[in-house]
């Protein structure tokens, strides 16, 4: 039987209830931005790494070339082991560059997109969790 003790008792009961939904709520959408925040770090950083080797292919090949030119234009001048010696640093040099080169790639390709799929995910279930009202 109802008596206006037992109605104010589930009042009470029901706003602290509400708050402690609503703090939950709260904390999880804290957690769910701060997974998402240190995802894209980790992108990121994945990115710059890629630019970075890249950036110094590049680099590398541009001495490559270099050294390749100087080679010719000695073999052409002398025929001795002058140009041989700049041949085996040109090969040394572009090796190096492809080593990086291949780097760069699989570094970019783990960065991309910089999209924080795992947040996403966990966010679209936790909505999917709600909207259920924990019926399975």
């Amino acid at each position: 039987m109802h008596t206006q003790e037992t109605e104010r008792g589930t009042e009470q009961g029901l706003g602290p209830a509400a708050k402690n939904v609503a703090e939950h709520a709260s904390a999880l959408v804290r957690l769910e931005l701060e997974l998402a925040s240190l995802e894209l770090k980790r992108k990121i950083a994945a990115f710059a790494r890629g630019i970075a080797f890249g950036l110094v292919a590049a680099v590398l090949v541009l001495f490559a070339l270099g050294f390749g030119i100087g080679a010719a234009a000695a073999g052409i001048a002398t025929a001795t082991s002058t140009w041989l010696a700049l041949l085996i640093v040109t090969g040394g040099l572009i090796l190096f560059a492809g080593l990086l080169g291949v780097l760069a790639l699989q570094a970019l390709k783990k960065g991309s997109p910089p999209v924080p799929e795992q947040a996403l995910r966990e966010a679209r279930l936790t909505t999917e969790a709600l909207k259920s009202d924990g019926n399975p």
